[in-house]
């Protein structure tokens, strides 16, 4: 069987580079799971193979641009604020000055002394590294799919009260289309209804599950957010967002545990020189 080849962490940071100021100086974390692989030109088998079991179903590819981002932040190339976006610096630029070859060679030196002189010692995992926040993403992730279908249900309704829904409610019952809740969103003097779903999933949420719950809104309202442990295929980022429908709003496992992070929901966060989050496992299973 021939071996499917996928970019090296040192291949994807360059590229990371420059999607970041191709995006106006930032971008979400999405945008760049997004960006990357386009300028690889990276085909959907690639993009399937999983990292690991353990990882909510990330594919190694976004698990790689992750490291690459976490490595551009060690460098001093690109910094990322609490919610999540990225943005490059005045060294980052620097390199992206200069052409590639050299940029990836200096990028290297600057990595070897950030490792000389301040990086924790961390276990090898194959080929990759796994870092604190593989493992604790792990954990939760873990903690958040032996929770009962009643419980996620109510854990997203909590996470949509803390990001200022009014009037979250668990609607999900028989004969309700795939609709597990709704909330009243405000923005300015505008309130809208948000209709959301919940999947609890080891893989991949594909396009057909979007274009299903946006099915079960019709009639109610055109604002949806779909949350999963696991993560969307490309096929089903593409669905959320086709033109002439309503959108739906995407939140995969990685992106719910930034949020509980963010919201201090079921983790105790200390904020030191790297995060150190333990998930309290018995607050999921008696939600």
């Amino acid at each position: 069987m021939t071996e499917i080849k996928l970019p090296q962490i040192k291949e994807l940071k360059y590229p990371t580079l420059e999607v970041i100021r191709d995006h106006g100086g930032s971008a979400t974390r999405s945008e760049i799971l997004e960006a990357v692989p386009q300028v690889f030109e990276l085909t959907e088998e690639q993009l399937s193979i999983k990292h690991s079991a353990e990882s909510g179903g990330e594919s190694k590819v976004h698990h790689r641009i992750g490291w690459a981002l976490t490595e551009l932040k060690n460098i001093g190339a690109a910094e990322n604020s609490k919610r999540g976006v990225w943005s490059i610096t005045q060294k980052g630029n620097e390199y992206l000055s200069i052409p590639r070859s050299e940029a990836e060679k200096k990028m290297k030196e600057d990595m070897g002394t950030y490792e000389k002189f301040s990086k924790p010692k961390n276990k090898m995992l194959g080929e990759d590294i796994e870092n604190d926040e593989d493992i604790w993403k792990e954990n939760l992730l873990s903690a958040l799919k032996k929770m009962s279908p009643d419980a996620f249900e109510r854990l997203a309704q909590r996470i949509l009260r803390e990001a200022g829904f009014d009037n979250v409610e668990v609607t999900g019952r028989p004969g309700d289309g795939g609709i597990d809740g709704v909330g009243i969103y405000k923005v300015s003097l505008v309130s809208f209804p948000t209709y959301f779903q919940c999947k609890r999933a080891n893989g991949s949420v594909s396009a057909s599950t979007v274009r299903d719950f946006r099915g079960s809104m019709v009639g109610r309202g055109d604002k949806g957010l779909l949350i999963t442990t696991g993560t969307f295929t490309s096929g089903a980022i593409a669905e959320a967002n086709r033109d002439g429908a309503p959108p739906v709003n995407l939140i995969s496992g990685n992106e719910l545990c930034d949020l509980l992070v963010e919201y201090r929901i079921g983790v105790r966060v200390e904020e030191r020189i790297v995060l150190d989050v333990e998930v309290n496992n018995d607050f999921f299973m008696n939600l």
